[in-house]
């Protein structure tokens, strides 16, 4: 079953410029990969900081919506998942099994805990930002769904959901220089799914403060040093993820003379190693299997900055082909039967495939 769900997504991802909707088939796929990691609790890393020998718990006594998954961002955006195939297969033979499921888990009291979480002093900066974007994410796929079921877990999740915003809008004017990496600190990402957040929530307080930091932190960039990417256990293009965020900052001509200037050669083909998809040595190394979701975060990435290039522009053929190579790469990753790999790929491959963050 697996092999099976991950040739068909491969069949989803070929064919230039030619996006195919995901099947049933593949969503089922996906939601077996969610659905063993889900009440998974152990192994675990918690991320949490200790303030006394009482402070001790297990992860469920800490997290109890967001313990499985080995950490609590990848459950979050294991629910998320879920929430997604959901809606956009809501008739399929998972659909009523995922539903009960969702129902159980996003309580009020749970929620209401995990909430609680973030106003002990030691946890205000827990998950920031990584963490905070994907709760936000998911917050905004229930905001968006008509369905009674969905607004009663909107109405849920909506203390984690203001906690979180009011961290960010109490962090970000703080935050004086990005952070430029290819794993959980980087700050393009978050903006990002934030900015959607935002946007999709007609919240411009938000709004204004996420494109304040945005023009601050990559408008002036410039010739980006594309040769000092990946590093060797990279989830994320720094690169490509500023770039992925200046496409929702600016109007299109803008930004298109901003991509000129930052990745000055790619009409040419030429972005130094981003063109190129990365392999994995150890698929059963925690780290090095980051190199899968580098292949579908590039992919979508790649995506998103040629969604607003205009048809004739050179750039957006050579960033689809290089998407197209990239989405084959990490898709055959996705389910390697290694927790290591298994326990978060599975929502990198549905963002990728059901056209998130566009």
């Amino acid at each position: 079953m697996i092999r099976s769900f991950v040739l068909a997504a491969l069949a989803v991802a070929t064919g230039f410029g030619q996006e195919k909707p995901m099947t049933g088939e593949q969503a089922a796929g996906f939601v077996k990969l969610a659905l063993a990691g889900i009440d998974r609790e152990f192994p675990n890393k918690t991320g949490h900081v200790t303030t006394g020998p009482d402070d001790l718990k297990s992860p469920r006594a800490m997290h109890p919506v967001f313990y499985g998954h080995f950490d609590w961002h990848s459950s979050v955006h294991g629910h998320w998942m879920l929430l997604r195939l959901l809606k956009q297969f809501p008739a399929a033979p998972f659909a009523g099994e995922v539903r009960a499921l969702l129902g159980r888990r996003l309580t009020a009291e749970g929620l209401a805990a995990e909430a609680a979480y973030f106003r002990v002093k030691e946890n205000r900066s827990f998950e920031r930002m990584y963490g905070w974007a994907w709760a936000l994410r998911l917050a905004l796929e229930l905001r968006t769904w008509d369905d009674p079921d969905g607004r009663e877990w909107a109405e849920r999740f909506q203390p984690l959901e203001t906690e979180i915003r009011g961290l960010a809008l109490a962090y970000l004017p703080k935050l004086d220089w990005p952070v430029r990496c290819g794993f959980h600190p980087e700050t393009a990402f978050p903006l990002g799914q934030m900015l959607d957040y935002a946007r999709g929530r007609g919240d411009r307080e938000f709004e204004t403060l996420l494109l304040e930091k945005a023009r601050a932190f990559y408008g002036k960039d410039r010739n980006y040093p594309t040769a000092y990417e990946p590093s060797g256990n990279d989830f994320f293009s720094p690169g490509l993820n500023a770039a992925d965020l200046m496409r929702r900052v600016l109007p299109a001509d803008d930004f298109g003379r901003w991509l000129g200037e930052y990745f000055p050669e790619l009409a040419a083909g030429q972005a130094g190693n981003l063109l190129t998809p990365v392999t994995v040595s150890d698929p059963t190394d925690g780290h090095l299997i980051h190199l899968a979701g580098l292949n579908l975060t590039r992919a979508w990435t790649m995506r998103g900055i040629a969604s607003v290039l205009a048809d004739g522009d050179a750039r957006k053929k050579v960033l689809l082909e290089a998407a197209e190579r990239h989405a084959e790469a990490g898709l055959g990753l996705v389910a390697t039967g290694h927790y290591e790999g298994d326990h978060w790929l599975g929502s990198f491959a549905v963002y990728l495939l059901g056209g998130s963050g566009k």
